[in-house]
């Protein structure tokens, strides 16, 4: 930024730039500001160096300081990729039509920034897209709040436990976080969060966050601007007080939303409170290892979220990324989604007739939103029209089928008669992408727009005319008329032709390679075109407005129907899922009980099916049967060599379970959940070395915060526990954890635990309600065949070496394994029959002794 002597060397316009750089409080400090130039937005100074660089454009100079640019028709294409990058940007346009020899008017119309973007091309459609606030008060509470600002959708949530809320916003992945400035500071002082704190960090470090002062974050201030957004005395209606201590977040929101927006946010139309406790929680490592949003890959495609979404619609895509961000512990809505799927499942016909018309159905939810804050262009509009054009056939197919479920759903579809009728009268077939383009309202809706539209055609055709009669009278064969918004309308003669022009033509520019003139004539008739075309274009905008108002009289109604849609979607979604991939539906209850016959791992089978369609194989999922109870089948203890399908029997168990309880039918032949309240999973080797933490501190942090905050209610699935670290670390540590799990009371979680160290079966003796169980294979020849059936017992071996050869390992690799094996085995034999003495072991033992090390003189014979 030049010093403020030079600001009087600046011209007119780089004064109006540096008043918005540096005096106006709405344009962040850490914001780009693209100024409007013309066709262009252009940045200066630091801007332009910054903006080229992350746009990948010409960093040029004027005036001796740098410029850059891109075209004000090209913005959505570029605005994306300073967003994805967490870049702010802050738009100054110019507010009315340039004039020669005055400076143009400018005002700041908007502030983008990663959270708070309604335009459809900055957004992903079929994913929500979170503001998050995050505060906590003297006693140690947390209390949160986020709003998806192209939706509407907003909610709140308290927790002295900021680790319950970790869970939450690793789910609802928010695209920007709000912080208060000195409370942030000050957790990482705090003794009893610091842990939290440092996950905290590195959770904020691959995400945009702003830090706001404190005041913002005041209950007393958020709860008045909640009222005052969503137009209400009190929150009654909504179960809340105003004296809930998230407000305070909410209001964070609203005030940085309006910061943004330049006004207050239009489209809030409620406000809900999350309660953990009412939810299945999936901790982040679970969202992980589970591979719920995202492969291990970091796509989408091998998710679970990709195999079970066959939604249609971006608000159905939407929703079903909600459900399953928040399972449900509720029986009652749990029981109604399952009826709905049953609905459209009998009906297979009127059902893919249904999804075939959703097709046709536009994101009336965001359109609305953009509409209500201002950001409005004619496709919009097309969009409702299409959308509410659709409705009575989809309203006579919901109505054709029998099921309670989709009835209701069909009440709250309403058929927008009157309105439909209306869009149709107003708007043009084709709409234009903006509203100056003209062309928006039908031909015969308005008597007024029409007569200026004819004077504007008939002033065109005076135009054709009054050249061809000026060609002929100059004889000038190149002449032509233009038109430009700096010049008007002139008349425009090479420079080899500039000696013939008549007495009467006036000079008005001299270009390189041409003049241009005026006639009197032409002048007067500039003024009745411009005037004509003035008026037409103010007729269509305030027509264009009055239709805007007209749709947004019906808002809530349509944002009723927008909702009933996406249900429908979704679950005319899940029953095509249901009947292409053989699911059941699971009854659900409060019991401790998990039965599953015949569970199939919903991902996996899909990919097996996929390589068999592109002959990478010839294999089909084998299916697998579970039971687990609290009280009596608490943990089934689970050998078998690698590749067996250990890892892919315990994980399809987990999403079973968490499918049953986002109201999705499941893969298996029968099922029985007694509602789990949390999924706890340790599985897969990763390391977070950016952290400074190997895999086997991953692994234990991660185990560590399954024995502190599991309940008799969850569920665990633990895979190799103990394998990064020597053998009998590992297996003192396996055994523990077992046994803790276990406990000495009547129940604990349900529990799958997959282990190498067959030591550890002994267990089945002193734990009673532990089970042994394994994955057969075939061997002969000394080679082996995957089953892939988990039976009753325990693995009598690992069969490592058989699966080192099938992975390539030379053979005189293999030859030198097998040598060592029957070394290692006759040796460990002490540790075997330590285990197996009655007595030795203690049934709550911390872990098992070790065996005396081998003298050296032992391990140089055998090495």
């Amino acid at each position: 930024m030049p010093p403020q002597k030079k600001a009087a060397r600046e011209t007119p316009m780089m004064q109006q730039y540096w008043r918005y750089r540096r005096e106006d409080p709405r344009v962040p400090s850490d914001a780009l500001i693209l100024f409007r130039l013309g066709d262009f937005y252009e940045m200066f100074h630091s801007d332009a160096e910054e903006g080229a660089r992350l746009l990948g454009i010409t960093l040029t100079q004027r005036s001796g300081y740098p410029m850059a640019g891109i075209p004000y028709h090209a913005r959505d294409t570029y605005l994306p990729k300073l967003l994805s990058q967490g870049i702010k940007v802050a738009i100054v346009d110019q507010i009315e039509t340039p004039k020669p020899g005055k400076l143009v008017e400018r005002d700041l119309t908007r502030v983008l920034t990663p959270g708070t973007t309604l335009e459809e091309h900055q957004l992903d459609a079929r994913r929500n897209h979170y503001l998050l606030a995050l505060t906590s008060d003297k006693k140690g509470n947390f209390h949160a709040a986020w709003l998806d600002l192209s939706t509407g959708e907003f909610q709140i949530a308290s927790e002295a436990s900021p680790k319950r809320l970790m869970s939450l916003f690793h789910s609802i992945d928010p695209k920007e976080i709000l912080l208060p400035e000195n409370t942030s500071s000050r957790w990482a002082h705090e003794e009893s969060i610091r842990d939290w704190h440092q996950d905290f960090d590195y959770y904020c470090e691959s995400r945009p966050v702003t830090i706001l002062p404190d005041y913002q974050f005041e209950t007393d201030s958020g709860a008045r601007a909640v009222l005052d957004s969503l137009g209400v005395l009190n929150l009654n209606g909504f179960g809340l007080d105003v004296s809930h201590p998230a407000l305070g977040s909410a209001g964070a929101l609203i005030a940085y939303a309006t910061d943004t927006l330049c006004a207050p946010p239009k489209n809030l139309r409620q406000i809900k409170e999350y309660h953990t406790r009412r939810a299945l929680l999936l901790d982040p490592a679970t969202l992980r290892n589970l591979e719920i949003f995202q492969s291990s890959q970091g796509g989408r495609n091998g998710s679970l979220i990709y195999a079970i979404d066959q939604t249609v619609t971006a608000a159905g895509g939407r929703l079903l990324e909600q459900w399953l961000a928040s399972p449900l512990l509720d029986l009652g809505e749990l029981n109604r989604r399952q009826q709905a799927v049953a609905d459209f499942h009998a009906e297979p016909t009127r059902c893919a007739a249904l999804a075939d018309l959703l097709k046709g159905i536009r994101d009336i939810t965001r359109i609305l939103g953009r509409l209500q804050n201002r950001i409005r262009n004619p496709r919009e509009l097309g969009g409702v029209r299409d959308t509410i054009n659709q409705l009575p056939a989809i309203r006579t197919e919901l109505a054709g089928f029998a099921g309670a479920e989709a009835q209701a759903l069909h009440c709250n579809v309403s058929p927008f008669d009157e309105l439909r009728d209306h869009l149709a009268a107003a708007l043009a077939d084709e709409l234009p992408s903006n509203l100056s383009e003209g062309g928006v309202i039908r031909d015969g809706f308005d008597s007024e727009l029409d007569h200026l539209r004819s004077l504007t055609r008939d002033s065109k055709i005076w135009l054709s005319e009054f050249e061809a009669g000026e060609r002929e009278r100059t004889g000038i064969k190149s002449l032509k008329v233009r038109y430009n918004g700096a010049f008007g309308y002139f008349i425009e003669l090479t420079k080899s032709t500039t000696a013939q022009a008549p007495a009467d033509y006036i000079r008005k520019q001299t270009m390189k390679n041409a003049e241009r003139y005026v006639t009197e004539e032409l002048r007067q008739k500039e003024k009745e075109i411009l005037h004509a075309e003035e008026k037409a274009f103010a007729r269509e905008e305030s027509l264009f407005q009055d239709l805007v108002a007209r749709i947004l009289e019906d808002a809530s109604m349509l944002e009723e129907t927008a909702a009933a849609l996406a249900q429908a979607d979704v679950f005319i979604g899940w029953a095509q899922l249901a009947r292409i991939w053989d699911y059941c539906r699971p009854k659900l209850s409060d019991d401790d009980v998990l039965d599953i016959e015949q569970g199939r791992h919903p991902v996996v089978e899909q990919m097996i099916k996929a390589d068999r369609l592109g002959l990478r194989g010839a294999h089909s999922f084998v299916p697998n049967d579970t039971l687990l109870t609290a009280g009596v089948e608490q943990i089934a203890l689970l050998t078998g060599p690698n590749m067996a399908g250990k890892s892919t029997y315990i994980r399809q168990v987990a999403l079973i379970a968490l499918l049953a309880q986002i109201g999705c039918w499941v893969p298996a032949r029968r099922c029985h959940i007694g509602v789990v309240d949390r999924i706890f999973s340790r599985v897969g080797a990763s390391d977070e070395l950016a952290r400074g933490n190997s895999t086997f501190m991953v692994e234990m942090n991660e185990t560590a915060n399954i024995l502190n905050n599991a309940t008799e209610r969850s569920l665990i699935i633990l895979d190799e526990i103990g394998r990064g670290t020597s053998t009998y670390d590992g297996l003192s540590i396996a055994w523990a954890v077992v046994e803790h799990l276990h406990g000495e009371g009547e129940c604990g979680p349900r529990t799958l635990f997959a282990t190498h160290y067959h030591e550890v079966t002994q267990l089945e003796n002193t734990l009673p309600r532990l089970r042994n169980f394994s994955v057969s294979v075939k061997e002969w020849a000394d080679e082996i065949r995957f089953i892939h059936t988990v039976v009753p017992g325990a693995a009598d071996r690992s069969y490592g070496i058989q699966v080192a050869r099938l992975a390539g390992l030379p053979a005189s690799v293999i030859a030198r394994a097998k040598v060592v094996l029957e070394e290692l085995e006759s040796e460990g034999n002490v540790l075997r029959e330590t285990l197996r003495e009655p007595g030795r072991i203690p049934p709550r033992a911390k872990a098992p002794k070790p065996p005396k090390p081998l003298e050296n003189d032992d391990q140089l014979a055998l090495f």
